[in-house]
């Protein structure tokens, strides 16, 4: 018996800012985790990260992650993404520490 495809958000650079950005289930780019669509079916997956990697004029080095129930990042890297950088805050921290 065959595992169920773990859920998997597309993620990226954006073009202008190289702020970490996130595909929404509306086709938006987002930089919030929470707001990026999780898919677990890899046809679709597929499909979302060719339209990704196709908008070169918005976003750069597309690439599909797997995510644990909750859009919980299950690599280092993409928690690491996710949240920014530790040494002070930059881009979506600093926003947040001002609201």
């Amino acid at each position: 018996m065959s595992r169920p495809e773990p859920a998997q958000f597309v993620t990226a650079n954006d073009l202008l800012t190289g702020e970490v950005v996130f595909l929404a289930a509306d086709g938006r780019w987002v930089a919030e985790l929470d707001e990026a669509a999780l898919v677990a079916d890899a046809e679709e997956n597929a499909r979302r990260l060719a339209w990704a990697q196709a908008d070169e004029g918005r976003v750069v080095g597309a690439y599909l992650a797997r995510a644990a129930a909750g859009a919980s990042p299950l690599h280092f890297r993409e928690q690491f993404r996710a949240t920014g950088p530790s040494n002070y805050f930059h881009g979506k921290q600093e926003r947040r520490a001002h609201v």
